[in-house]
C-alpha cells in the first residue's frame, strides 16, 4: 500500500497566527486516491529542522508532501532543506525564472532581484508549472528498494513534493500535476471512500458498546470520534473502485443505523442545528429561543427571529435565569412571536449544570442535565444536548 507525509511548513502557522487547512485538504484527496497517510507535521522557517523533518518522512513513506516555504524571501527555506535532505546542491532553473518573470509581469511588473531564490531547486529535481502564482514547485525522485517500479522491472521511488503554502495556488498545482504524477508513478488504482454519521443522544461509551463488533473490522473500518454533545461514527472503506466502496459503506451503514436508530441524526456535512431547523421548516412550524449564560451562543447558531439572549453582556454570567423564571421568560417569548415551538437553556456555571424548557403544541417540558467535562464547554455540550432534545420530541409528535 503506498504511503504518505504531508509536512507543512511556517513559523507563522506555529504562532497559531494563521491557521493550517492544507493538511486537511490534502490528506482527503490521498485518501479518496487509496494512499495511507502515516502522519503530519509542522516545522518552522528552520532549514536543519525542515530538512531532518524530511529526511525522517522519505525513510518511512512512499511520498512526503510539503507546503510553504517555496515564496522569495530569505526564511523561505523549503528548496534548501529538500536539498540538504537528499543531499545534493539547489540549482538555477532558467525556465522557471521565466515562468516567474511571466506571472509578475500580468501585474505590470518586473520581478526583484530576490525573486531569483524561486528559480532554485534541487539538482535533478522534476520543475512543476504554477500558474497561478509566482513560486514554482518541484518534485524529487529517490530511489526506494523496497518498492518496485510500476512494471515490476526494475526500483521504484519515493518522492519529496514541495507545493505552495498559499492555499489556492496548493490546490491548483496539486489537481494539475500532482494527482497525474502520482496515478502514474505510484500505479495508483485503489480509492478510499469514507462516511461519517453524526449521532446525539447516546455518549461514546454506549454507542461504542452497541457497535463493538464493527469497530473490529479490517475493510471497511468503524472507528468513533467524541465531540461536545455529539459522537461521529466514520465508516472507511478502501477499493478499486467509488462503487465498490459505496456498497461496502452502504452494508456497514445499515447495520449501524439499525442499533442506533434515531441517535443518528446526519451525515458527512449535515451539522445538528441544520437538522433540526429543516424539521421545524418541512412542518411548516417556526421556533423562538430562550438562552441564559450562554453568551449568545444559542442565538448564532439557530439565527432564527426573536431569539433572545440573558443576561445581558454587562451581567456576569452566574446571574443565569432561573429554572421558573426561563420557563416564564420562554412562555412570554412564544406568545410575542406567534411561534409553534420554544426552546430554553440556562447555564449555571458554578453548579456544573443546565436547565432546558421547551413548549411544543404538545405541552411544556422541563430537564435538568449535570456535566462533568470542562467548564468551558458547558454551554456547547447543554445547547447540543436542547437542539438534541427538541429533534428527538419532533420526531416523537409525527
Amino acid at each position: 500500500m503506498t504511503s504518505a507525509e504531508i509536512i507543512t511548513i511556517g513559523t507563522e502557522i506555529l504562532l497559531g497566527e494563521i491557521v493550517d487547512t492544507n493538511t486537511r485538504y490534502i490528506a482527503r484527496i490521498l485518501r479518496s486516491m487509496g494512499v495511507d497517510l502515516y502522519r503530519t507535521i509542522t516545522i518552522g522557517d528552520n532549514v536543519d529542522r525542515i530538512a531532518s523533518a524530511i529526511h525522517n518522512s522519505i525513510e518511512r513513506a512512499d511520498i512526503v508532501i510539503t507546503t510553504g516555504g517555496l515564496g522569495p524571501t530569505i526564511d523561505d527555506p523549503t528548496r534548501d532543506a529538500v536539498a540538504k535532505a537528499i543531499g545534493v546542491e539547489t540549482e538555477f532553473r532558467e525556465d522557471l525564472w521565466q515562468q516567474v518573470v511571466e506571472t509578475i509581469a500580468r501585474y505590470g511588473r518586473k520581478p526583484s532581484e530576490n525573486q531569483r531564490r524561486q528559480a532554485y531547486v534541487p539538482k535533478g529535481a522534476l520543475s512543476l508549472k504554477n500558474p497561478v502564482g509566482t513560486a514554482p514547485c518541484f518534485i524529487v525522485e529517490t530511489p526506494s528498494p523496497l518498492r518496485p517500479s510500476p512494471d515490476g522491472r526494475g526500483v521504484g521511488v519515493r518522492a519529496i513534493i514541495s507545493l505552495p503554502g498559499v492555499p489556492q495556488e496548493m490546490e491548483y498545482v496539486l489537481h494539475e500535476s500532482v494527482i497525474p504524477y502520482l496515478q502514474k508513478k505510484f500505479n495508483l488504482n485503489e480509492i478510499i471512500k469514507v462516511r461519517v454519521l453524526h449521532c446525539a443522544g447516546l455518549g461514546e461509551g454506549m454507542i461504542d458498546e452497541k457497535i463493538t463488533d464493527l469497530e473490529t473490522l479490517s475493510n471497511p473500518t468503524v472507528g468513533l470520534a467524541a465531540h461536545t454533545g455529539v459522537v461521529d461514527v466514520r465508516i472507511a472503506a478502501k477499493a478499486k473502485s467509488e462503487s465498490e466502496a459505496n456498497a461496502m459503506i452502504a452494508e456497514v451503514e445499515s447495520q449501524v443505523r439499525e442499533r442506533l436508530g434515531s441517535v443518528v441524526f446526519g451525515v458527512d456535512e449535515d451539522k445538528l442545528e441544520e437538522v433540526l431547523l429543516d424539521m421545524i421548516a418541512r412542518r411548516g412550524m417556526t421556533l423562538t429561543a430562550i438562552e441564559s449564560g450562554l453568551d449568545g451562543l444559542l442565538a448564532r447558531t439557530l439565527r432564527v427571529p426573536h431569539t433572545a439572549s440573558y443576561p445581558d453582556t454587562s451581567t456576569p454570567l452566574s446571574a443565569s435565569l432561573t429554572p421558573a423564571a426561563l420557563m416564564d421568560a420562554l412562555r412570554a417569548a412564544r406568545v410575542g412571536s406567534k411561534a409553534d415551538l420554544a426552546l430554553g437553556v440556562s447555564v449555571y456555571m458554578d453548579e456544573r449544570a443546565a436547565e432546558m424548557a421547551m413548549i411544543t403544541p404538545k405541552g411544556e417540558k422541563t430537564h435538568r442535565i449535570t456535566y462533568g467535562g470542562p467548564p468551558r464547554s458547558l454551554p456547547r455540550w447543554s445547547m447540543n444536548l436542547a437542539l438534541n432534545w427538541l429533534r428527538m420530541t419532533l420526531e416523537e409528535m409525527d
